[in-house]
């Protein structure tokens, strides 16, 4: 055993606690993430890397019309200058700027593979090459004249703008996605044209709502076109608040294709979603049968988009096949709107449409100033220069003698003619072919030019008013260049009223229509047999069991199940075991409470209107409609205590209510006795002194009373025959005619 090491002496360490040290550094992190990763500008629109991407761009003199160069360089010069992150992210965040499917306005022009709309990758970007476009250009507008503030670079060797001067309504244009620590942001891209006239309205009108706004911007205008299906208060209310969603749907048309056969043609696909993944899901729909209305989909797209959805028959109703795709597939998506941005460059917070036009506006007002201001500084160093040579000129003679003879010709320059030493220099800086008299007109000319020019610039700084006219003519030039009738200008989504799926029955259209029998046997197993069964006598049963009861029905029915503890369960035709065994008991299908049994069950048909009854004899009618359940537990509808059951459900269709008696006493009465209810205890159908019901039907009176015996035989009363069992509501009633079954159940 060697000797223990002593634990170091405490000089230097310094005890922190751990949540407090935990604490500062997440925050430090999530403060750098929202401010110079996630979140973009409210003024010029721009995250960190994407102004850092464009000021190099512009160093490198990228400007629209010169030659291309490579993307490489681009990266290059961006990540050893401002931006040190990986290369890839830098070169993503260019790609981006490039794709006209992602961007409204693209700021760069690429050439080579920048990606495509099926969500493949862009060339390495040693292939790939590019240059700033128009609308780069604008936003990066006098950054040369004092527009913006500067900071230093990461290394301090470099300065880069805080902000860019964004003569062009970026943040809104174009949009911005990004995910900070405990916010995100989300803006889609919006028409420039439209922003502009909301924006000039905002000038003349500086207490403007949201709403008012409206006017002029309809909504996101995206780049890939769409239709967007919003209620214009739901729109209103995103624009009003910062936060909300539009919903936002594939452009389609119908496509005759001769002998009465048509396909349908995708042309527009929403914002954000991949081509090549969208296919890839219908066909996945396709291969599980869950589109049986859809035979066949092809990607039929070049340059533009065209996705071919064939039916399978002719007969498939156009509108019912795209409301099916709209709500399985990303034909149809929701763009969600976060206006998550930076104020002031500093401050997150959610703006409203005019909260955030007005600081791009007030951001506009300040780069005016700040241009003018540096501009004046100009002229006043030229008029400077320009008054010493005029001076000059008056004794040009006297000049060039004390130049040819003086020791120190600067000072004495300035003593003889009283100039200041800038002017001094520019005089001994002037080249001899200046000296000629064409020359000083030349120069009064400037001169009288920068002293008006001065004086007007003078006026603008002095007269808010006239600030925001030239603000304002700056943004209707903007609207010249993207206008609605030039090719970039137009817009691409459009706006319909959002469909009514009342009528639609979208199960139908998910599963295909076939006919099936549905078999429930005494222990509550149920199955479907393929097509219209008329003979079950054949059908084997899981040991003691037996057949309860059958129907015919169809694949897109829906089964309503009532059960004795009054519960009226929904279960899909199509779901139901297939009738090779012996069926599923219909406990795994509904909640079925413990000691509950199935009373019956039928197919749902919307219109018709239900009699329900427990065994003491009370009951009410009730619509098909508010019985349907969604969910595996089931819709309560009547309400009944522990010392009774529910007996029986039956449709309602008719006029009369036949009830009969344990005590086989019979009774006959109108049907608008009975109250309709979506839910109780009812009321009661028939007295009895011991005993219970036994069994009700609704029939027309004017039909007669019909039921089968034992034997299968049908046995009818007319109406003129039913005088005696005529009555009331809560009558007793009387025995029944003769041949009534024994069992007291009027049968099939």
């Amino acid at each position: 055993m060697g000797k223990p090491v002593d634990p170091p002496s405490g000089d230097g360490v310094e005890n922190v606690n751990l949540k407090a040290a935990l604490e500062e550094r997440y925050l430090a992190y999530a403060l750098s993430t929202i401010m110079h990763r996630a979140l973009p500008d409210a003024r010029d629109g721009l995250k960190p890397v994407h102004r850092r991407i464009l000021y190099g761009m512009r160093l490198l003199r990228l400007d629209p019309g010169a030659a291309f160069k490579k993307s490489a360089r681009v990266v290059g010069d961006v990540m050893g200058q401002f931006h040190p992150h990986g290369d890839q992210a830098i070169y993503d965040a260019l790609v981006r700027l490039a794709q006209d499917f992602a961007q409204r306005y693209p700021l760069i022009e690429g050439q080579g593979n920048f990606g495509n709309i099926d969500g493949d990758n862009a060339a390495a970007m040693r292939y790939t090459e590019a240059r700033m476009t128009e609308v780069a250009r604008l936003l990066l507008q006098g950054i040369d004249e004092d527009a913006v503030d500067f900071r230093e670079t990461y290394d301090e060797a470099n300065r880069e703008p805080i902000v860019l001067p964004a003569a062009f309504p970026n943040l809104l244009a174009n949009g911005s996605q990004g995910i900070a620590v405990g916010m995100a942001t989300s803006i889609p891209p919006h028409n420039v044209a439209e922003l502009c006239d909301a924006a000039l309205y905002l000038v003349s009108h500086p207490r403007a709502t949201s709403d008012q706004l409206l006017h002029f911007v309809q909504g996101p205008d995206f780049p890939t076109g769409g239709v967007i299906v919003e209620s214009r208060e739901s729109i209103a209310e995103a624009y009003r608040t910062g936060r909300g969603s539009f919903r936002t749907r594939a452009r389609w048309t119908r496509e005759e294709t001769g002998r009465g056969t048509w396909v349908a043609v995708v042309t527009e696909i929403p914002y954000g979603v991949a081509k090549a993944r969208l296919i890839e899901k219908i066909a996945e729909l396709l291969q599980e049968r869950k589109l049986p209305i859809l035979a066949d989909v092809r990607d039929e797209s070049a340059e533009d988009i065209r996705i071919v959805l064939e039916p399978r028959s002719r007969t498939v109703d156009p509108a019912l096949l795209m409301e099916t795709l709209f709500k399985l597939t990303e034909l149809e998506a929701r763009v969600p709107l976060n206006m998550n941005v930076l104020t002031a460059g500093q401050v997150p917070k959610v703006l409203g449409l005019a909260e955030a036009l007005r600081e791009w506006l007030d951001h506009r007002r300040v780069v005016l100033q700040r241009r003018s201001r540096y501009r004046l500084g100009e002229i006043e160093k030229r008029l400077e220069v320009l008054g010493g040579l005029l001076i000059v000129y008056l004794d040009l003679d006297r000049v060039i003698k004390i130049i040819r003879e003086e020791a120190e010709p600067k000072a004495e320059l300035m003593t003889v003619f009283a100039l200041t030493e800038v002017q001094a220099d520019a005089i001994l800086n002037t080249r001899l072919r200046s000296l000629r008299k064409l020359e000083e007109m030349e120069l009064r000319r400037e001169f009288d030019q920068l002293t008006a020019e001065k004086g007007e610039i003078e006026t603008l700084l002095a007269s808010e008013d006239r600030q925001w006219k030239t603000v304002a003519w700056e943004i209707r030039e903007v609207k010249k260049t993207f206008g609605p009738e030039t090719p970039l200008g137009k817009r691409r989504t459009v706006f319909a009223e959002a469909p009514d799926n009342g009528d639609i029955d979208l199960t139908a259209a998910m599963v295909e229509r076939e006919p099936i029998t549905v078999v429930l046997s005494e222990k509550g197993w149920i199955r479907a047999l393929k097509g219209h069964v008329q003979d079950l006598s054949s059908l084997q049963f899981k040991g003691d069991d037996a057949l309860k009861l059958s129907f015919h029905t169809e694949t897109t029915a829906k089964i309503l199940v009532l059960a004795t503890n009054g519960k009226i369960f929904t279960l899909d035709a199509s779901k139901l075991p297939g009738g090779r065994g012996f069926g599923d008991p219909v406990r795994l299908m509904a909640d079925l409470d413990e000691g509950a049994d199935i009373v019956t069950a039928f197919p749902y048909r919307p219109e018709m209107k239900l009699l329900v009854a427990t065994r003491e004899g009370r009951g009410f009618v009730v619509p098909a409609e508010s019985v349907v359940a969604n969910t595996r537990k089931g819709k309560q509808v009547l309400n009944m205590d522990d010392r009774t059951t529910a007996l029986l459900c039956v449709p309602a269709e008719g006029d009369h209510v036949a009830t009969i008696g344990e005590n086989r006493k019979l009774l006959v009465f109108p049907l608008v006795q009975v109250p309709e209810m979506g839910r109780g205890r009812g009321v009661r159908l028939q007295k009895y002194k011991d005993g219970g019901m036994s069994d009700a039907k609704v029939f027309r009176l004017a039909d007669g009373l019909t039921w089968k015996d034992t034997s299968d035989r049908t046995w009818t009363v007319a109406a003129g025959d039913l005088t005696d069992w005529l009555g009331n509501r809560a009558d007793a009633g009387r025995l029944p005619p003769k041949g009534f079954p024994k069992n007291n159940k009027f049968g099939g």
